[in-house]
């Protein structure tokens, strides 16, 4: 069955996701080094929706897809303000999940001139388990994208079920693995990759994931194990990897305010791409625009919230199309 199949277009979801939802809040211009017991001042700021799986769930349906998500919901007014985001997006979040004993996670990004630090807090993530999860409701979409698999703790250790419940529903699956802030990168994630169709890192959890130091070897490591292998690598594009081909991509240059979900929108990209069965050059192009249209407002939505943007994304790949005729 391929990602276009469609038998399956007559789910009422595009993409489903279960996963983090928090609020980012940005700091731009401090100083590279960070010394303690200083006031240290910022020369602008931002509050943003986020977490990995928020962002990807909002950029998808800003592109044109029906998207289900279910997420932790701690009613609190920073909740308030990332669910809001989401609903006039046209995320359904019909089935989150009250969480009444903590709070909205909150992710503090202190933007230096090269590299940034960043500090979260998890909250209501951690709180998110299997039990919680309506998997008639995830099941009725042609495909699931999960991200931060680390980040969620409650439901980590189940995610291999899951996947496996959603694969016999004949959904595909793409997993981005994201960062594990315990940096144990524990094995069991590969239980889970038996029913990843595509497996989206960036280069330096390749080599975290696959328990090597060298890419190259990494990538063998990993494309072993999944149909479809995707590796984001910043200012050196994109590449993908299936047992039998390669595909790169270079990326866009652009004017950057933060790279901040940056990560996210190149899979909102990709994914929509894919389950549209565009030929992978365009996919990954797709999802390279879409990635670097990302990072020219503040936080990882706020280049797809508004027609005006919309419209110019669109008009720049109508560009990059046209050079995929020549």
């Amino acid at each position: 069955m391929t990602a276009q199949d469609p038998t399956r277009k007559s789910r009422r979801f595009d993409v489903t996701l279960a996963g983090d939802t928090n609020l980012d809040i940005l700091l731009y211009g401090l100083p590279e080094q960070l010394p303690l017991e200083r006031e240290l001042l910022a020369d602008g700021m931002a509050i943003r929706i986020g977490g990995s799986g928020a962002i990807t769930a909002h950029n998808l349906a800003a592109l044109g897809n029906s998207v289900g998500l279910i997420t932790p919901a701690a009613g609190d007014e920073f909740g308030k303000l990332c669910h809001d985001e989401l609903g006039s997006a046209g995320v359904d979040l019909s089935h989150c999940v009250p969480v009444l004993n903590d709070q909205t996670g909150v992710t503090v990004h202190l933007q230096h001139a090269r590299e940034r630090h960043m500090l979260t807090y998890g909250g209501a993530t951690f709180r998110l388990a299997f039990e919680d999860l309506d998997l008639d409701y995830l099941a009725d979409a042609r495909h699931f994208h999960m991200s931060s698999y680390y980040l969620q703790r409650a439901l980590t250790p189940r995610i291999p079920e899951l996947f496996a419940k959603l694969k016999h529903a004949e959904l595909t699956i793409s997993l981005d693995p994201n960062d594990d802030p315990s940096q144990q990168w524990d094995r069991g994630i590969l239980d889970a990759l038996q029913f990843v169709d595509v497996l989206m890192p960036n280069a330096r959890e390749a080599c975290q994931l696959a328990g090597e130091t060298d890419l190259d070897q990494a990538i063998r490591f990993l494309s072993e194990r999944v149909p479809l292998l995707v590796i984001k690598r910043g200012a050196d594009g994109a590449s993908a990897f299936s047992t039998a081909q390669a595909w790169q991509a270079p990326a866009r240059p652009g004017v950057v305010v933060d790279a901040i979900g940056a990560g996210d929108s190149f899979n909102a990209g990709f994914i929509h791409a894919w389950i549209r069965g565009w030929p992978m050059e365009r996919a990954l192009a797709y999802a390279n625009l879409a990635g670097a249209w990302s990072t020219t407002a503040s936080g990882g939505t706020s280049a797809f919230r508004e027609s005006k943007s919309l419209d110019a994304f669109a008009t720049a790949w109508e560009r990059e199309c046209s050079t995929f005729a020549k």
